[in-house]
Formats: C-alpha cells, sequence, structure tokens
C-alpha cells in the first residue's frame, strides 16, 4: 500500500460517469429555477439515505448539499484495499486535528473525516458491523422512544442491507441475519490471507477466551468471526455509490450539489429553521436557500454541532463570548462527544506472505492492481481486514464496582480485536508483520466540539478526551494483554517471530500504560454530539423523532444523535439512523 505503488498505478486509466443531476455550480442550479421541500446538508452515510428515501415520493423535492467532491475516480476510494490511503492529509478529508489529549500523554493526532460525497463511508475502512442489541435497546431506554430499539429497527437494517454471498462463505455467516434486497452492498472478504487459518485455529485451542462467531451481525457479536464488508464485485460500496446509484440519481425531484459548504441554517420570517447559508469558494459570495417544509443537518459529529454553534444554536453565555448572537439556548449541542481509542501493535513473522512484500516491490503492486482492474480479483478487493473479535473484561473486575461498567451490557463487548496481514503502522525497512490490536468499544470517557471563533471557515475544536477515564485505560490494557495472549496460541508457533514494540505479557501493567498512552489513536467514531433524549427532557438536542429541541423546520440526522456509541464500527448505524428518521419525516409529511 505504498504511495509510490499507488501513483504508478494512478498511471492506469479509471473513468465513471457523473450523473447531470450532481451539480458543482451553484449557478447552474439557479438555472433550473426550483424549489425543494427538503433541503440535506451532507451528502454523506446518513444524508444520502435520507435523500434517496424522501424522494421516492415523486411529490417531494430533495437538494443535498454537500461540501466536498465528487466521488467518482478516486482510486483510493474506490480499491478497497486503498482504504487507508484515503484519509489523512488528501482532498477527501476535513483534515481535522483534535486538541492535545492528556489521555495520550498531551499528543494531538489527525481526525479524519470525509469531505467528498458519500461523506466517511467513501473513505473508511468498509468495515459492515451492527453492534449488539443491547446497544439499541439502551437507545431506546434513555430516549423513552421503543422504536429506536433493536427490533423495531430490524425492517431498517434489511432496507439498508444487500447482502452478496458466494460459494466460498458457507459456514462463515447466518444468511438469517441478512437482507439481501436492500441498497447497499455487503459482502465476506474475497481474497485469503496468510493469517486466516490461524485465526480460526486459536479460537479451537483456546475458546474460553476467543470463542468462535458464525455471524457478529446477529445483535449478539461476542467472539471472534468474519468480517462483513461494504464492498461491491471488488468495489467500495458507499452511499454515493448505493444511495445515489444512477437509478436513483436520474429522479427528477433528486439533486446534488456538490462543493457547497454550509455555514448557518437562518431562521425564516416565522421563525423556523429552514434557510441555510453557504458558500463554493471560501473567499466568495454567500447564497442563501430556503426549504419549503425541512432542513436536515446530515454533516456528521463533528460539523452538525459546528454548525448548529455558528448558528446560534447552544449555549448562550459562550456563543455570546464569541460574539454570535444565541437564537436558542441549548447548552447539549457540542457535548458528549465519544469514540473509539486503539492501540496499533503489531507481531514480526516467519512469512513472505504479508502487504510489506508488495509495498517494497512496485511491479508486483502494479500488477495486484491490473489484476484488479482487469477482473477485480486479487488482493485488492478486500480492505485490510478479513476477521475482527468482539470480546469482554471480567465482569467482576474491580473497576466496574457500582455499577460503572460502560458497555451496554453482558451480552456487548468492551474491546475489539482487529487483526490484518500485515502492519497498519510504517514497519521496519526490512521483515515482515501482521498486526493483531485492541480498541475499546464501550467507553466510558465522554468528550466534545466546539468552536474557538464566530469565523465559520475556523476548524472546530475536537476533544473526544480520549483514555481520560480510568476504565477505558483498564479495558484497553486488558485488551492488550489479550492480543498478546491470543499471538502465544499454538496455532502461532514458528509463525509470529516477536512483537515490534517492547512490549510482553512479562510487561508491568505501568509499562502498559506507557505503552499506550503514548501510540493509542482512534477509530474515528465520533458520536453523540447532538444526542437524542426524551421529549420533554432539559438535556440532549435533539427528541426521539431526530427535530431539534424547541425549534421548527430543523432536524439531524447523522451519528451526532447516538445518546451511546455503539460497540462496533459505526458506519451501519449511521445508515440505520438515516433508514429509521426517513419514515420519521414521511410520517409527518404524508
Amino acid at each position: 500500500m505504498s504511495r509510490l505503488a499507488n501513483r504508478l498505478i494512478l498511471l492506469l486509466s479509471f473513468a465513471l460517469a457523473v450523473t447531470s443531476t450532481i451539480l458543482t455550480d451553484v449557478a447552474d442550479l439557479n438555472k433550473l429555477n426550483l424549489k425543494f421541500d427538503f433541503i440535506v446538508v451532507g451528502g454523506g452515510t446518513a444524508g444520502n439515505v435520507v435523500a434517496n428515501r424522501l424522494s421516492e415520493n415523486p411529490n417531494h423535492s430533495v437538494l443535498v448539499l454537500e461540501a466536498g467532491g465528487s466521488n467518482t475516480d478516486v482510486l483510493d476510494i474506490i480499491v478497497p484495499f486503498f482504504a487507508p490511503l484515503a484519509t489523512p492529509d488528501t482532498p477527501q478529508d476535513w483534515n481535522y486535528t483534535t486538541t492535545p489529549q492528556a489521555g495520550l500523554d498531551g499528543r494531538a493526532i489527525p481526525y479524519p473525516r470525509g469531505f467528498v460525497l458519500g461523506g466517511s463511508s467513501s473513505v473508511n475502512y468498509l468495515v459492515y458491523t451492527r453492534g449488539s442489541k443491547e446497544d439499541y435497546d439502551r437507545w431506546a431506554d434513555v430516549t423513552g422512544e421503543p422504536k429506536w430499539s433493536w427490533d423495531e429497527l430490524i425492517p431498517y437494517i434489511r432496507k439498508n442491507e444487500r447482502f452478496i454471498p458466494t460459494s466460498n462463505d458457507t459456514g462463515k455467516y447466518n444468511p438469517a441475519v441478512h437482507s439481501f434486497t436492500g441498497i447497499n452492498s455487503v459482502s465476506l472478504p474475497g481474497f485469503p490471507t496468510s493469517i486466516d487459518s490461524r485465526i480460526f485455529e486459536t479460537t479451537a485451542e483456546l475458546p474460553r477466551e476467543f470463542p468462535f462467531n458464525l455471524d457478529m451481525n446477529s445483535g449478539y457479536p461476542i467472539g471472534i468471526g468474519w468480517e462483513a464488508q461494504t464492498v461491491k464485485n471488488g468495489s467500495r460500496s458507499s452511499s454515493a455509490t448505493s444511495y445515489l446509484a444512477p437509478q436513483f440519481v436520474a429522479r427528477p425531484n433528486l439533486h446534488v450539489l456538490l462543493n457547497a459548504r454550509v455555514t448557518r441554517v437562518l431562521q425564516t420570517a416565522s421563525g423556523d429553521l429552514r434557510r441555510i447559508e453557504f458558500v463554493q469558494d471560501l473567499n466568495g459570495k454567500k447564497f442563501t436557500l430556503t426549504a419549503i417544509k425541512e432542513v436536515i443537518l446530515s454533516a456528521g459529529s463533528i460539523n452538525t454541532p459546528k454548525i448548529l454553534l455558528h448558528s446560534g444554536i447552544g449555549d448562550s453565555t459562550t456563543l455570546s463570548s464569541l460574539g454570535i448572537k444565541s437564537i436558542h439556548h441549548l447548552p447539549s449541542v457540542g457535548r458528549n462527544l465519544t469514540d473509539h481509542p486503539l492501540v496499533f501493535f503489531s507481531f514480526q513473522v516467519n512469512s513472505t506472505d504479508t502487504w510489506e512484500t508488495a509495498e517494497r516491490n512496485a511491479t508486483l503492486a502494479a500488477e495486484q492492481f491490473a489484476e484488479w482492474n482487469t477482473s477485480r480479483t486479487g488482493p485488492l478487493i478486500d480492505p485490510p481486514t478479513n476477521q475482527l473479535g468482539w470480546l469482554r473484561v471480567p465482569d467482576n473486575a474491580s473497576v466496574f464496582e457500582g455499577g460503572r461498567d460502560p458497555s451496554a451490557g453482558l451480552n456487548t463487548p468492551h474491546y475489539e480485536v482487529i487483526f490484518g496481514a500485515g502492519s497498519f503502522t510504517p514497519p521496519p525497512p526490512t521483515g515482515n508483520y501482521i498486526s493483531i490490536f485492541p480498541a475499546v468499544v464501550s467507553p466510558a470517557s465522554r468528550g466534545s466540539v466546539t468552536i474557538s471563533t464566530n469565523n465559520p471557515f475556523t476548524p472546530p475544536l475536537i476533544n473526544p478526551n480520549l483514555l481520560d477515564s480510568p476504565i477505558d485505560l483498564f479495558i484497553m490494557r486488558e485488551a492488550l494483554k489479550s492480543c498478546l495472549r491470543f499471538a502465544a496460541a499454538p496455532a502461532w508457533n514458528s509463525f509470529i517471530i516477536s512483537p515490534v514494540a517492547n512490549v510482553s505479557l512479562k510487561s508491568t501493567d505501568a509499562e502498559l500504560d506507557s505503552f499506550i498512552r503514548q501510540n493509542a489513536a482512534t477509530v474515528f467514531h465520533p458520536v453523540g454530539t447532538a444526542s437524542m433524549s426524551p421529549k420533554n427532557a432539559n438535556w440532549g438536542v435533539v427528541d426521539p423523532d431526530l427535530r431539534v429541541k424547541g425549534l421548527k423546520g430543523l432536524r439531524v440526522v447523522d451519528l451526532s444523535v447516538a445518546p451511546f456509541i455503539p460497540a462496533a464500527h459505526t458506519q451501519a448505524a449511521a445508515y440505520i439512523i438515516g433508514e429509521r428518521a426517513s419514515d420519521f419525516v414521511k410520517d409527518m409529511w404524508s
């Protein structure tokens, strides 16, 4: 996956057509002289779902405003294995950075977000995991709305997923768990790696600690199993390629405008929040558009609170101090930011069948790309992970005394184990490596998204507050020990040589904690910054139907509304939110 090899293969042609209803210039939109019932701010994971579903009704006109550009012709987006190259520091990334993180020894880290049609579904690692049944039942409990429970959401999960099995997938998934008729394509890995068999040998050797799970998307994810991926025919399936596929954007009542960065939501003469302000040039003219029915804010867990705050919706005292006129006091805006911390960890192995072989050989890399480009076969058809594990620390751990377990329940994992047939971080110049590393997926830490100025083009202050809670550090430490025990199983004898880092099962807790704080990062799964709460609650940002509390004409539909983070990679949850919210909107305007 070296950037040198990637740049070489960019010389090969790869073209996709752009439909005429995806526009890049507001002048072309104005020529159409259209009025829109719904304006969706953000053509990302959930936003494109909403646009698709609302435009199913030919009497509803829908406009999507996407700040970024087109997802077509970008190989690092299209080729699944190139997912790590899609961000950070690319034109398809907002290129945000966190504030210095106390839990990471004061380090600030990159915080990628998709700045492209499809949003983060166009730049993520393509993992499709729903989380646990308990995750969504907790959403229903905390909001007082049973429509957010797992059982009530199953129809929306099925509307989203189009599972594409192959003859090689028998025994790798449970067909009863999946939908084969949805819109966004999901499949299992299509190319074997050198560690697949050893991973499952380990589940047979150590079944108590590392049980096999036939299908982690059943609502009961504990165990190790095959990873479901948003891949269709060897290419990425994103909200842009699925919900805005040609047959959908051909609808005369659906339009998309790219390079349209929304700065504020404005009040109409009636006081409703149905008008938006946007620019196409940071130094250029500001434009406004007004929705007839609703503005639907789907800008994501970072940019949704940013837009709300610059619109005067947030803590009135803070906004006034920045010179922003407060139009609605809603102090929960930007709070409750929750994310999954991880620690990359790799092992040197006695094999040449790892990613590094192609990374160091431009000829081999070009051959692999040519195979993908001509037949959609070979190692590039999958993202870098074929399997995942979802596990818990002991329920009687002292750190949980007093009922402080942050997970949604006993069937919900505390941590994830991620596997890869290569190193996710730059490896030493020689040798071959694999990855077995942990992420905390039921964190107790909470952070925030705030602003420091009334300039809407100034990046927000992103503080995920990673590893702030002692509970999270404890879970991460135990998870790292678990990875080391997994690598010490008999299945890895003569294959694994040693960890790359100078830590082992003999390391003290203090040594492990120091290593974790020096090396931890995040899986980039921000949620919660415009959280749902019960309808009459004095906290939260949106009601259970996702309308902003105390306001008319404005709804939020993205992962910012999640009151708790799912114990999963979060794109599936974003799709679920989009599908569920679409029916809320339809019900209101039917």
